[in-house]
């Protein structure tokens, strides 16, 4: 049985995926929930998988050979509650991502916050290099591109279409902008998918509110990524909760920036 520990904040019995899965994800969204009101500048939440060595992928070189039971039921709640979610263009080629789909599992809670019945997509690339298959472009809530004044912006629009497309950036994304332009449509509640690059730019352009963070019981070696790549950035958290399953454990951290002396 796949049994939901909460260790902190206190002790007590989350829910049990195995037998009472829908009460449980439900305990899980409460405990995931993203503050209320959302600021107008939005909140950005990270969702990360790691190995106990580490790695932010398998030997396969993705991150969805890491993830369990408990981890997809974690996907699933935070992608039911947020707004849009943000992905780097490398992470949607290799993993193969589509538009997110409406979640009947959250449809009460996001009428009652005037969501749309599913996550728009926000995907990033400094070139333009979108891929176009896997209904990227199809599902019922919009998938921006975001992206910089240097990428080929006519054919972009054709692909998304003209407001779909977010110019933030000259030679590179600068994330301030593409959330505050995010945020300015309506999509404040934000959740940053990866991959490793993006999660490392953002850390460096302190966008990040919160990271959500499952550690896989494996060690894997190799060389696999960290969740977090790029320039140095100088980070502080404290833990919101955290939460036993089985061999697995969900952290939800809220992070303060440090200026780097």
């Amino acid at each position: 049985m796949t049994v939901l520990q909460l260790l902190l904040p206190g002790r007590a019995e989350v829910g049990n995926l195995t037998t009472d899965p829908e009460p449980t994800v439900q305990a899980l969204a409460d405990l995931y929930a993203y503050p209320e009101p959302v600021s107008s500048r939005g909140w950005v939440r990270a969702n990360m998988v790691s190995t106990l060595d580490g790695s932010a992928s398998g030997p396969d070189g993705v991150s969805g050979s890491l993830g369990g039971a408990v981890d997809r039921a974690t996907f699933k709640v935070l992608r039911g509650l947020s707004d849009v979610v943000l992905v780097g263009a490398g992470t949607v080629r290799a993993e193969g991502y589509g538009a997110p789909q409406t979640d009947e599992a959250f449809a009460d809670r996001r009428r009652a916050r005037g969501q749309r019945p599913a996550p728009a997509l926000a995907v990033v690339t400094r070139s333009g290099q979108v891929p176009s298959g896997n209904g990227l472009f199809e599902g019922s809530s919009p998938t921006f591109v975001v992206t910089t004044a240097q990428a080929d912006l006519a054919r972009l629009r054709d692909l998304a279409g003209r407001d779909q497309v977010i110019v933030a950036g000259d030679d590179d994304v600068d994330l301030d902008d593409a959330v505050r332009v995010l945020a300015g449509r309506g999509f404040r509640r934000i959740l940053l998918e990866g991959g490793p690059s993006l999660l490392g730019q953002a850390l460096a352009q302190g966008k990040v509110d919160e990271l959500c963070l499952t550690w896989a019981p494996l060690m894997v070696a190799g060389d696999g990524p960290r969740i977090a790549v790029g320039p140095p950035a100088m980070v502080r958290a404290r833990p919101a909760h955290l939460i036993a399953a089985e061999d697995v454990l969900l952290g939800r951290w809220l992070v303060q920036h440090v200026p780097n002396n």
